[in-house]
């Protein structure tokens, strides 16, 4: 630990760190993230595959990393079973474990993944870049000291569908419940699947991909979810396609994140990547339905267009800091999404009520 490295912009900035990860060269999108708390629930959340995280909170690592610990074939403490961020900026980096549930330092777990950090970076000078230009393409490297970026090439992660290398390769089924819940998993966090299992519920997890209305001997399911992920939903046909056949048979359908995007695109409407995106554990959102706002958890870089929003479908939630749209409902059937997340893991947890909605509706539309 303690060896120079290089985050490389692709506008020719370049800013020099101390690494407190892997030394390992990564190239990827830089994103910041508005948090304060929540590194171990954040770095393992899919939705940040191919992307260098800068924190702009300034102390970072300083209660360490918790176990790994299990539930219903589940980790309890992080929301993937790794590490997702491609590398890490921060300003400060606290290496100690003092909190009581720590196991080991950030500094070690990162290591142990190979996920490359950096301290000792000016991350209110490089937000601030960020907000104004917008994300970019970048590099961490440990190379000799670069006078510019020439000779260096960047990855531009929105050419590509990132789902495949976050989602399942297979069915795994959770719980025994009543109600039987297809839950297309496009880089999903874990407790989206804890909090189902709360409603009696079977979950039965497939993969990005997988089309239950074309498969051979498909499991029975009562209602469609969509989880959150990383990347351009627009890569996405096959998914938007089985969104599409899942709603012209009425079947009960929720959307989260990424799966807002998809439910969105299905519908007809458009979406648009945002100049710097939503990373956070703060987002206000207002619920146009009944006046009510509250503070979200985020993680995402597209939007919907809200002009190209089918009159059949209300816009549900709006965010109060640029407008966007944050979720739409149906005006007469059990379809809606949610841009943010409901689920928190980490953030505050005032919209986990969702969850009740989303299954109070299906068993009045099934009436079970």
């Amino acid at each position: 630990m303690g060896e120079k490295g290089y985050l490389i912009l692709e506008n020719g900035q370049i800013y020099q760190g101390l690494s407190f990860g892997s030394i390992k060269e990564v190239k990827g999108e830089v994103v910041f993230n508005t948090g304060m708390v929540g590194y171990p629930e954040g770095f393992t959340d899919p939705s940040y595959y191919g992307q260098i995280l800068v924190s702009t909170y300034p102390l970072i690592g300083n209660y360490g990393v918790p176990d790994n610990l299990n539930s219903h074939g589940l980790n309890t403490n992080f929301e993937s079973d790794k590490i997702q961020i491609r590398g890490l900026i921060v300003t400060q980096y606290i290496d100690h474990r003092k909190h009581w549930q720590s196991r080991q330092t950030l500094s070690e777990w990162l290591s142990s993944q190979q996920i490359p950090a950096l301290s000792g970076i000016d991350t209110r000078f490089l937000t601030k870049t960020l907000r104004e230009k917008g994300v970019m393409k970048g590099i961490i490297t440990f190379s000799n000291p670069p006078e510019s970026i020439g000779g260096f090439s960047f990855y531009d992660i929105n050419k590509d569908n990132l789902v495949p290398f976050v989602s399942c390769n297979k069915i795994i089924k959770y719980g025994s419940g009543k109600i039987k819940v297809l839950f297309i998993d496009c880089g999903l966090k874990l407790n989206q699947i804890r909090l189902m299992l709360d409603f009696d519920t079977t979950v039965i997890r497939v993969p990005w991909n997988y089309n239950p209305f074309t498969a051979k001997n498909p499991p029975q399911f009562d209602a469609l979810f969509i989880s959150n992920g990383p990347g351009d939903p627009r890569n996405m046909p096959q998914t938007i396609s089985t969104i599409g056949q899942a709603l012209k048979r009425e079947i009960p359908t929720f959307g989260i994140c990424l799966g807002h995007q998809l439910m969105a695109l299905a519908t007809g409407a458009e979406v648009y990547k945002l100049k710097y995106g939503h990373r956070g554990q703060n987002q206000p959102v207002i619920n146009q339905m009944d006046g009510k706002s509250y503070i979200t958890s985020q993680n995402h870089g597209y939007s919907v267009i809200i002009d190209s929003i089918p009159r059949e479908w209300n816009i549900w939630f709006t965010n109060l800091n640029d407008q966007t749209n944050e979720g739409i409902i149906h005006k007469k059937k059990p379809y809606f999404s949610a841009q943010f997340h409901p689920e928190d893991k980490p953030g505050p947890n005032d919209c986990r009520w969702l969850f009740a909605y989303y299954f109070d509706r299906v068993k009045k539309w099934l009436k079970i």
